[in-house]
């Protein structure tokens, strides 16, 4: 095990080595980070200055919906969004190609932004304060998060994507459809037949529900899909809004259930959801009917987990995973079916 964990560093660094002469950078240093679905380093020049590199999935995007990313994320900056700035090729290019253990991928660099991730500010400060002073920084820290989704909507509402941007759909068929961009949750082997049928049995009406709601476009536009708190990196009084691997055309309620969703059971959920909505509406509204839906998209987001973690085999103790999903499944399915039913 230790021999082949060796050699996949090994042919990591190799291709990082490689891929790196596309770049006009004097480079000092390369270290890996991290390997999950995309391979990232750390680059480091001559300067000092840091970088990182990522070798991107070969079957998640193409190479034009991942060059949609970087003009997504351009347009974000221009409208005073603090997200990554990417770094050209010597050619200007976005990308570079690069073969990673037979496999063909795409290399992206982006600049490195120093800091610690709010996840990770948000568990030192519970840690470390009373439990008074730690839910109240805690609130602030989700109203802030709330402050910048709706930076993000405000901007992705009123922009026009230009001629030929390609991106994924969190649509009802691209959450619900025969083939979820996440994979198909309700045939997952991760769990039983009857738990299997309990999944199919909710597709249909929520799909239906998706439908019926619409794409109106004061709650659906590109979000991030995946800004939860630790895809946000605190820099001194900055924050800054990494890993835009998953953004996507879908719908606002998404985008929230997605960053609370990790607190459902923690019993300051409602006190976390009613700051991010707070700071949320400092910079755009967001109408109690829209709220109501909520119950709905974290429904929606362990289903999608579910998904993704049955189309993951390399990803480990997915069942275990998977049946920790189910149990949260369990415990809102019903009254959201009732709801909707309603």
């Amino acid at each position: 095990m230790k021999d082949h964990a060796d050699a996949l560093l090994a042919e990591h660094l190799r291709a990082a080595w490689q891929v790196l002469g596309a770049w006009p950078l004097r480079v000092a240093g390369v270290e890996r980070v991290s390997v999950s679905e995309n391979i990232a380093f750390q680059v480091v020049d001559a300067s000092g200055k840091p970088y990182v590199l990522r070798l991107h999935r070969p079957w998640y995007h193409t190479l034009d919906e991942l060059i949609a990313e970087q003009v997504w994320t351009a347009a974000l900056l221009q409208a005073g969004v603090d997200v990554p700035v990417p770094v050209r090729t010597a050619t200007g290019a976005a990308y570079a190609p690069v073969d990673v253990a037979g496999e063909r991928r795409q290399a992206g660099m982006l600049e490195w932004v120093q800091g610690e991730t709010l996840g990770a500010a948000i568990g030192r400060q519970a840690l470390d304060a009373p439990a008074d002073s730690a839910t109240a920084a805690l609130c602030g820290h989700f109203a802030a998060l709330g402050e910048i989704m709706a930076a993000i909507h405000n901007q992705a509402t009123a922009w026009v994507p230009p001629p030929g941007f390609v991106r994924h759909a969190f649509d009802a068929d691209g959450l619900l459809g025969e083939q979820p961009f996440w994979g198909r949750f309700w045939l997952s082997p991760h769990l039983d037949s009857q738990q299997r049928r309990r999944l199919e049995s909710l597709r249909k009406p929520i799909h239906d529900a998706l439908s019926a709601y619409g794409k109106w476009r004061g709650t659906y536009s590109m979000i991030h899909a995946d800004l939860h708190p630790g895809n946000v990196i605190v820099a001194g009084r900055r924050l800054h809004v990494i890993d835009f691997d998953d953004a996507g055309f879908g719908w606002h309620q998404y985008e929230i259930a997605v960053a609370l969703y990790h607190y459902q059971r923690d019993p300051r959920f409602e006190a976390l959801r009613d700051a991010l909505l707070m700071g949320y509406r400092r910079r755009r509204p967001f109408t109690e009917d829209a709220v109501r839906l909520l119950p709905l998209f974290l429904l929606i987001r362990s289903l999608a987990s579910i998904g993704w973690s049955a189309a993951r085999p390399e990803i480990p103790h997915g069942k275990e995973r998977s049946a920790s999903l189910m149990r949260t499944v369990d415990e809102s399915a019903d009254a959201v079916r009732a709801g909707l039913a309603g």
